[in-house]
């Protein structure tokens, strides 16, 4: 049971990195290769800490 939730969760991480790696354009950040790896990165924890994020991952999900 345990691996089945550390293999749902790694999808989850995996799919939004992803989706927002895709949609990174539509955002206000800047466009470099390190910002855009390390925001990809660490998504879930600025999601829930920075409104900012949180409405530029809105926008990097539209499209």
């Amino acid at each position: 049971m345990g691996f089945l939730v550390g293999v749902l969760l790694a999808v989850i991480y995996g799919g939004g990195a992803w989706k927002f790696w895709k949609g990174f354009r539509r955002t206000n950040f800047d466009p470099s290769l390190g910002n855009r790896i390390v925001l990809a990165s660490l998504w879930p924890i600025l999601l829930i800490a920075n409104k900012s994020y949180r409405q530029n991952f809105q926008k990097a999900l539209k499209g």
